[in-house]
């Protein structure tokens, strides 16, 4: 059984997500790369170049240092798709580059094969059918690889984006109501820092950091990117942080797990240092190991131990996947924690009488996996929507082991995928019943012809009707209104069926 604990929250040395927005000549690139140079601290600076390669202007000239500019590597990019995109973001990752800027981040949207070009495309593949709308779920799969390239490359990332003026139209009369990005709605969310260019001058319109807020700067550059890294680097070193804990003389096993946890998220299993005891070279991986070992051959040693609680250890180190780690023993041989588990299991096994074994029943131990599902099966009889929904989801789609934290999968079940339900809960939220479980899981049963008990129960192909279903009362101040109209209608022509007598 999985064990969930909480951790001390810190601000650990971070990488900065900044994105900087406004029309065209407002000083984005200029910025940008000003800023780069800062938070680089000598390292390299590469630029994804999506403007006709417009960013070499800023580049140096050969011979004549007078003239300026900045130096970095440069990369052009005519088709704007989403696999050279992720490419682009691994070819940096390869090369080591410490501050990646995507200049323009825009045309990954709008631009030559983006997002929108592509689902225009899969809308009009052979044997398409539900338009644009249902062409949306490949794409936005594209979509949020795209996102966890980015927001996972492990050095600074700033990306540029296009405005454009938005209007209000009442009538006859025309008001100018701002800006409006040119990305999907919400995209800036994405970003730790948002700064609005206009004319040179950047205006840090959100921030996830207090020094920042309502910060306004001409030409912005290496000031405000100090600013942001003091923000940064206020928490400790993540390395610091795990080789600290393995240190510790109190660590239990849920502690040591939760280390390696978050040392393999963090990317840091492989990271060199030397071994605190012996001075020699060492991996944070093999530390962990180490101490794992210790831990669990300091439980094994516990007079108090039985053979339920060995039992228990053992299904705990299958369902870890660590079985196998090697411990040394010693006599100098090596051999497993699984085997160390085994054997003191054996020894604790209690012996039974000969009555006994000829009258009591066989008992076959429950699996890991029957384990987890009889708890998720328990989570759903609780009554608690969330945790019901959430239980139905891990039963149903269970998480593949080879796949990469973080990274999203096509559902095997046939079920609905994580982007179709985010829709569906945007368009109900608009049309006002997102919040009521009841009418939603009432409104979806009538567009689909089949009552739900919750929403995971959705098919790919079912979500697809709800999406399209909804889709035509978006956007208009009576959607709503209407949209509740067709419901009724819906139930009404529902509640006649059931009046009928069946037919054969």
């Amino acid at each position: 059984m999985t064990t969930f604990t909480f951790a001390p929250a810190t601000r650990e040395t971070a990488k900065a997500r900044i994105g900087l927005q406004g029309p065209g000549g407002s000083g984005k690139t200029k910025s940008a790369l000003r800023m780069a140079e800062k938070l680089a601290d000598g390292g390299q600076i590469g630029l994804i170049d999506t403007e006709r390669e417009s960013a070499l202007k800023y580049a140096p000239v050969p011979g004549k240092p007078h003239l300026g500019g900045h130096a970095f590597g440069h990369m052009p990019m005519t088709v704007c798709s989403p696999e050279n995109f992720i490419a682009a973001v691994r070819a940096a990752e390869d090369a080591g580059i410490a501050v990646l800027i995507v200049d323009s981040w825009s045309h990954f949207w709008a631009g030559k094969g983006g997002l929108l070009a592509r689902v225009d495309q899969e809308s009009k593949k052979p044997g398409h059918y539900g338009g644009s709308y249902t062409a949306w779920a490949p794409v936005n799969d594209l979509e949020q690889e795209m996102l966890d390239a980015l927001l996972g490359f492990p050095g600074h990332v700033i990306v540029t984006m296009r405005t454009k003026n938005d209007y209000d139209m009442q009538g006859k009369t025309v008001t100018k109501v701002g800006v409006k990005t040119i990305q999907r709605e919400g995209a800036e969310y994405e970003f730790d820092v948002i700064i609005d260019m206009v004319k040179g001058t950047g205006t840090v319109t959100k921030t996830r950091y207090d020094g920042l807020d309502d910060l306004s700067v001409h030409h912005p550059g290496p000031e405000l990117a100090e600013t942001i890294l003091e923000q940064l680097g206020q928490g400790v070193d993540p390395v610091t942080v795990i080789v600290d804990g393995i240190a510790n003389a109190d660590l239990t096993l849920d502690g040591v797990l939760q280390l390696q946890g978050d040392a393999a998220r963090r990317r840091l299993m492989q990271t060199g240092l030397l071994h605190p005891g012996t001075g020699t070279p060492t991996t944070i991986a093999a530390l962990l190991q180490e101490r794992l070992g210790d831990i669990v051959t300091g439980l094994l040693g516990d007079e108090a131990l039985t053979y339920s609680g060995a039992l228990d250890l053992y299904r705990r180190a299958d369902t870890g996947k660590w079985l196998g780690v090697p411990r040394a023993l010693e006599s100098g041989e090596t051999t497993t924690l699984g085997d160390l588990i085994k054997e003191r299991g054996t020894a604790l096994k209690p012996a039974e009488s000969s009555a006994e074994a000829t009258t009591s029943p066989a008992v076959t131990p429950e699996t890991p996996s029957e384990t987890r599902e009889r708890g998720l099966r328990a989570a759903m009889e609780s009554g608690h929507p969330e945790v019901e929904e959430s239980a139905f989801r891990e039963l149903v789609d269970p998480p593949s082991e080879e796949s990469a934290p973080g990274k999203p999968e096509a559902s095997a079940s046939g079920l609905a995928t994580s982007p179709q339900m985010r829709k569906i809960f945007a368009s109900f939220k608009e049309l006002g019943i997102a919040d009521d479980r009841e009418r939603r899981l009432k409104a979806i049963g009538l567009l689909i012809g089949r009552r739900i008990s919750t929403q995971n129960e959705l098919t790919f192909g079912e979500a697809s009707l709800v999406v399209e279903a909804v889709v035509e009362f978006e956007g208009t101040a009576d959607g709503p209104e209407r949209f509740k109209a067709y419901l009724n209608e819906l139930l009404t022509k529902a509640q006649a069926r059931d009046r009928e007598p069946a037919t054969v």
